[in-house]
Order: structure tokens, then sequence, then C-alpha cells
């Protein structure tokens, strides 16, 4: 991966197909979503990486495994980091590990560092089920904090479950970013990035990364034209070295999210650091990792 020759890296992107054919929610969730979001294409990682060589960007690829909560088997971790190093100029992997899985989870997560090349880690706490401050995922982020990978943690109202009775079991109150405060505090090398404007708990996530060092705050999943005015406020100020482009790739598309953007009012020299320069950083896209 050249960095130079890159426009943009979007840090949030979803593998919702593995090979085989098998997605990353049950059908119910997943209907559910494209009620909320609208109907979009399932494409398999070859598919995303030519979509985002196509553009010159690279994008962070990952899956969330919540089988605990769900009952639905997850994508394969080892299949999406293979499949990512098979086109390692535009996809970086990500994994998921449900915390549920305990000391057995952190196990796995240390393997996928040192073995699979994995670069960060998605939590859903809603979906997943848990409270990112329970103890019960502290050996999962002790693995991630040693490694030096990346934990990105989904924050706000999610579209899955929308419409569902009951929400198909989801609890909002588990993506409150204040939540994440705590981990930030009990794991203060951890890098985290809080995903997404936090509805409704965007001041909160305002407060937490600018508060602790180690957070970061993506923009995925929301159209550019409707971000809530503090955080661009924000992004253009005191938080403009720790925000992040992020799509929800391919629940949004780049092109979209990208044509908003350049609508919205941010200084121009802050305009790259969101784009790309803040994601290389955190990533360790160092020039020397990046030649190809």
């Amino acid at each position: 991966m050249n960095v130079d020759e890159l426009v943009a890296i979007d840090v949030h992107t979803h593998a919702e197909v593995s090979k085989d054919g098998h997605g990353s929610l049950s059908p119910a969730l997943f209907g559910a979503s494209e009620e909320y979001f609208g109907a979009h294409e399932q494409p398999t990682i070859p598919q995303m990486a030519a979509y985002y060589r196509e553009r010159q960007m690279a994008a962070v690829v990952f899956t969330v495994d919540a089988e605990h909560a769900t009952g639905h088997p997850r994508i394969s971790n080892e299949e999406i980091a293979e499949s990512c190093a098979e086109h390692a100029d535009v996809l970086i992997p990500f994994a998921s590990v449900d915390p549920w899985k305990g000391r057995a989870g952190a196990r796995e997560a240390r393997r996928l560092i040192t073995d699979y090349g994995v670069r960060g880690f998605k939590f859903h706490p809603s979906i997943q089920g848990f409270a990112p401050n329970d103890p019960l995922a502290y050996p999962l982020y002790e693995v991630i904090e040693e490694l030096g990978a990346i934990s990105l943690f989904h924050t706000g109202q999610t579209g899955i479950g929308a419409g569902v009775p009951g929400g198909g079991g989801i609890r909002l109150k588990y993506s409150n970013p204040m939540l994440v405060d705590d981990v930030a505090v009990d794991f203060p090398h951890l890098k985290i990035i809080l995903a997404h404007p936090s509805f409704p708990w965007q001041d909160e996530a305002l407060a937490v990364a600018t508060h602790k060092p180690s957070v970061h705050i993506d923009l995925s999943g929301w159209s550019p034209k409707y971000f809530p005015p503090q955080l661009v406020r924000y992004a253009n100020t005191l938080l403009k070295d720790k925000v992040l482009f992020g799509s929800d790739y391919p629940v949004i598309t780049p092109d979209r999210w990208l044509a908003d953007f350049a609508k919205l009012d941010i200084k121009p020299e802050v305009r790259p650091k969101i784009l790309k320069d803040n994601a290389a950083r955190l990533l360790g896209l160092t020039p020397k990792e990046t030649q190809s």
C-alpha cells in the first residue's frame, strides 16, 4: 500500500457475505437493516477491493461476531484477513471477537494479530449485548492494547433491528460512548475509535474524545449533510487530528459520503486530515510499511 497515492482511507466498511454466501446478519436483522437504510448489494471482499482501487482509496474491512446474543454464526475472521491480504494495496483487515468468549476470545485476538496481520477489532455493544465497560471484555482489551491494535466501538443508535418487535432484542443503551470512557481510563494506551455520529449522545462522544488522548471519532453511517453542528465545529478545531473518514459501505457508499462532505464547512487544511492523514497515523501506515 502506497499511502501517498491514496486520496482517502475509509476506516469503516463491512464484509457482509462470506465466500460461501453466509451473511453477517440473520435474515430478519438484515431485512430490517434494508428497510432502515435502503436495499443495497452485498459485495464480496474482492469486489470491495476493486471498488476502492478504482477510486484510489483504501478501506478497513470487518464483520461483527455477535453469536452469543443472536445465535447467528459470524463470518470467519481468518477468511476476511486472508482476503484482505490478497488485496493489501487497498484493504486493511480488522476482526471481530465476541466479548462473551472471555479468555478464549483473547487468545483468538492474539493469534489474529500475530498470525494474520489484523490491525484492529470491531465491537458493536448493542448487537453483541454487552456494556463496553463490563469486565468480561477486559481480557480482550488487554491483548489489543498490548499488541498495539485498535478497538473500534459502534456508538449511538443502530439501524440494525429497527422496526423489528423489541428491536430484535438489541439494547441501544450499550452504545452510549460514556461507557467507552471507562475503557479509555482502564486501558490508557488502547487506541479507540468511536464509530458514527453518536445520536443521541453526540456531546458525550465529543467530551470523551476531547478528554482522552487515545480516543478518536469516525464519521461513518451518516451523510455529512446530517452531521450535528457541534460535531462539525469540533472536527474543524479541537478534534481536527482525531476525526476520521468512514462511510459504512456498502450501506452508504463513499461516493455519496464524499459528495456531501465536499459541501460541508470544513477548513481546507483540515479536510486531508479527516480524509486520510489521521487514519494513516492511527493505523501505523508509515512510509516504510506502505512501500509496495
